[in-house]
């Protein structure tokens, strides 16, 4: 992942929380063109801090912010949570079928 994909996906959480980018920029205790500066110019980077907090006030994780695919990140976590707890077994025969719909 490189800076502009943070940049990007840091835009979309916001966009997803519909809140413009001076709304975040103050609610994370910023410059009110913070967040706005980094969107357009992608130029810097957040702190480990800041990200947390904006990823905080966008109602998200930080799992699924650096989650591979960050669209595909909420159905994929039903599916992941569905499987928790069951048996090797059982795990193999669900890749046996998911398999066969390829």
């Amino acid at each position: 992942m490189n800076k502009g994909d943070i940049v990007d996906r840091i835009s979309k959480l916001r966009t997803r929380a519909n809140l413009s980018a001076r709304a975040l920029s103050v609610r994370i205790g910023k410059n009110e063109s913070y967040i706005n500066r980094m969107e357009a110019k992608k130029d810097f980077l957040p702190t480990i801090e800041t990200l947390m907090d904006i990823v905080e006030e966008c109602n998200s994780s930080l799992e699924e912010f650096f989650y591979r695919d960050i669209d595909d990140y909420k159905s994929d976590k039903k599916i992941i949570d569905l499987l928790e707890g069951i048996n090797e077994e059982q795990k193999d025969a669900i890749v046996t079928i998911l398999k066969g719909l390829k």
